[in-house]
Formats: C-alpha cells, sequence, structure tokens
C-alpha cells in the first residue's frame, strides 16, 4: 500500500474535531429546543428548571472561588473539577432520562430540566470546553 492511499484512508486529526463539533452544535440545538418546547407546554416551573440546568454546572467554579485567584489563566482550582466534571459529562442527564422514561415518576419539569442540562453541556462541547485534568486544565 502507498502512502499517498494511506494517508487518503485516514481522517486527519483535525477534520475529526470539526466533525466531533459539528456533532455537539446540532445536540445543543436539539436539547435547546426540546427545553423550550417542554417549557411551552408544561409552563412556569419547567422553564424555570430548565433555566437553573443550563446555568447549574457551571456554578461548580463556585466550590473554590476562594482559590481562583492563586490558579493560572484557564485553571479550575483542583477542589473543583470533581464536581466540575461530574457535572459536565453527557452520561449522567443521560442515564436519568432513561431512569425517568422507565421510571413511575411523571413529572415533566424534571424531564425539561434534564434537557436544559444536556444541552449546555452540549454547548461547551461544541464551544471545544472539555472536561478537566485532575490539575484543573482542559483536557486534550
Amino acid at each position: 500500500m502507498s502512502t499517498v492511499t494511506a494517508t487518503l484512508a485516514r481522517p486527519r486529526p483535525r477534520t475529526l474535531a470539526v466533525v466531533r463539533r459539528t456533532a455537539w452544535s446540532a445536540g445543543a440545538l436539539f436539547w435547546s429546543a426540546f427545553a423550550v418546547l417542554e417549557a411551552v407546554n408544561h409552563g412556569w416551573l419547567a422553564g424555570t428548571l430548565v433555566l437553573t440546568f443550563f446555568v447549574l454546572p457551571d456554578l461548580t467554579f463556585l466550590v473554590a472561588l476562594d482559590e481562583a485567584p492563586r490558579m493560572a489563566k484557564g485553571q479550575l482550582p483542583p477542589r473543583a473539577v470533581p464536581y466540575y466534571n461530574a457535572m459536565h459529562r453527557a452520561l449522567v442527564p443521560l442515564a436519568l432520562m432513561a431512569l425517568y422514561t422507565v421510571g413511575p415518576i411523571t413529572a415533566p419539569a424534571l424531564f425539561a430540566a434534564l434537557c436544559g442540562w444536556l444541552a449546555h453541556i452540549s454547548y461547551d462541547r461544541a464551544f471545544g470546553y472539555g472536561l478537566r485534568t485532575k490539575e484543573g486544565f482542559q483536557r486534550g
């Protein structure tokens, strides 16, 4: 096999990053639209929870606010990293959605809140913000 065909067969890392961020953007738009639809259909409580859960993952920065001035630019205080990473894993709200759909709970506002949470995570990934290392810096 020549090097030309080997190069053509394997996508470049930059191309994969663009595809990945485009997919996250599509997901962000989907979850945002779904959250708005749920809020409109189920009233002010659902709308309030959507907004709350849309903002909630970034409130994990407050866990170690006192350490922030001593951190390097772009670094999250290490004490806040586990909370930040837990709130920014898409699997958590997706698993809660799956439990909601098969469980006995019927609270549409809760489902709307999970849509808002997934929208937040999707926007973060679309804009290039991912999970943090234990030292508090962006991964990859």
